[in-house]
């Protein structure tokens, strides 16, 4: 007879529900799981689906996605004289919120060179990249378009060609793609009475500091801002190209900083990810450890209500190893069909959630392991406590 089953038998409400409350505790462990390795994955896709040898950034910054990087756009013409190199192309990368879809959503705007081979978009799902110079826009999914809509961004309308999947920003946002002087006049466009409002105060800056109203007017585009400034310089090194010579020459003769793909990553891991990381690594940490504890004081509820019961096994004679297999095996009931809960309901989440889930099946094995053996310490102190259980307590003693 399995006494561990007739017991699960006798009181499955209760058995139910405990794994229901488990559960949902462990599903939340496999969450964050999902949460850390996708925060991971979705700091560095633009990175990883960008076809560039090198970023090319402003001196001095971790840009262009850890920190600002400003570049005259010019500067990409002398990069791309440099020896060794095959390809240079403008980039510029932003964060926008407009009414797009109907709603009022966040996201990143990257503008390139459409007739380069540079700062496309990647994993195009339906339709083209842009093939035009102006007004044609890759959106991702993310943003509710399709193909042919028609999004209002400044003053003009663009037209949908192309839907990513999952292309996102570091922090999750879904991408959309632009030519480079449509992104660029998006990003520096001002509205009309702001930009009366900084004339009228340029021209009397000028008139106090002596010129008259006339050669006032005239000065006045020199103290407009430049908007011919991008962000990074991508580069497509030639064949055989020594990549440390093409770093040294654009760090010492344009005074640039030069940052393969790999380094680029390794900075958004270390810098704007690192912080991230450290804390969604810690909860989960403490998520585990909660679980555990929570299924051993379980498993000790239910060990002490059936302690008279116990007791009576003592006293016919019944030997140590009849409890012990009793109350482990309860534990371990429990324990894993929690985890075959959560593993169920993480699934049904991960396609809802807002922010990309990974689920490895290396790290939700190592969870499971790591249950697995909390499921068994925890059984252990249920087990002192039975053992030390003196027979008389079946007869009230």
């Amino acid at each position: 007879m399995d006494l561990a089953v007739k017991d699960i038998r006798r009181h499955l409400g209760k058995f139910i529900a405990t794994i229901a409350g488990v559960g949902l505790l462990l599903t939340i462990v496999l969450v964050m799981n999902g949460i850390y390795q996708g925060n991971i994955a979705d700091g560095v896709w633009l990175i990883e689906n960008t076809a560039t040898d090198m970023w090319v950034v402003e001196r001095g910054r971790g840009g262009p996605f850890n920190e600002s990087s400003r570049i005259p756009l010019d500067a990409y013409k002398s990069v791309a004289a440099t020896p060794g190199i095959a390809r240079a192309s403008p980039f510029i990368v932003y964060a926008a919120q407009r009414d797009v879809g109907g709603a009022n959503q966040q996201f990143t705007i990257i503008g390139y060179d459409v007739f380069g081979v540079l700062g496309g978009p990647g994993r195009i799902v339906r339709g083209r990249a842009i093939s035009a110079a102006h007004y044609e826009m890759v959106a991702d999914a993310k943003l509710g378009l399709e193909l042919g809509d028609q999004v209002r961004l400044g003053q003009h309308e663009y037209r949908v060609v192309g839907v990513t999947g999952e292309a996102v920003d570091p922090s999750g946002n879904p991408l959309v793609y632009l030519s480079l002087p449509d992104a660029q006049e998006i990003q520096y466009q001002q509205d009309t009475q702001a930009l009366v409002a900084a004339r009228a105060a340029n021209l009397k800056r000028l008139e106090r500091a002596g010129y008259t109203s006339e050669q006032a007017s005239k000065l006045l585009p020199l103290l407009a801002g430049s908007t011919d400034t991008i962000n990074a310089v991508l580069l497509r090194l030639a064949p055989g190209a020594d990549a440390e010579a093409v770093r040294k020459h654009i760090r010492d003769w344009l005074y640039f900083d030069a940052y393969t793909s790999a380094e680029e990553r390794e900075l958004m891991l270390e810098g704007r990810l690192r912080r991230m990381s450290a804390v969604l690594g810690l909860f989960r940490s403490l998520l585990v450890v909660v679980s555990i504890v929570i299924i051993a004081l379980i498993v000790y509820v239910l060990t002490i209500e059936k302690i008279r019961s116990i007791a009576t096994l003592k006293l016919i004679g019944a030997p140590n190893w009849v409890i012990v297999r009793l109350i482990m095996e309860q534990s371990l009931a429990i324990t894993l069909a929690s985890f075959a809960f959560a593993w169920f309901a993480s699934g049904l989440i991960e396609p809802r959630f807002p922010r990309t889930l990974i689920f490895l099946p290396q790290e939700t094995l190592a969870t499971f392991l790591v249950m697995l053996a909390g499921g068994v310490a925890a059984s252990l102190m249920a087990i002192w406590h039975a053992l030390r259980t003196p027979p008389q307590v079946a007869l009230g003693g």
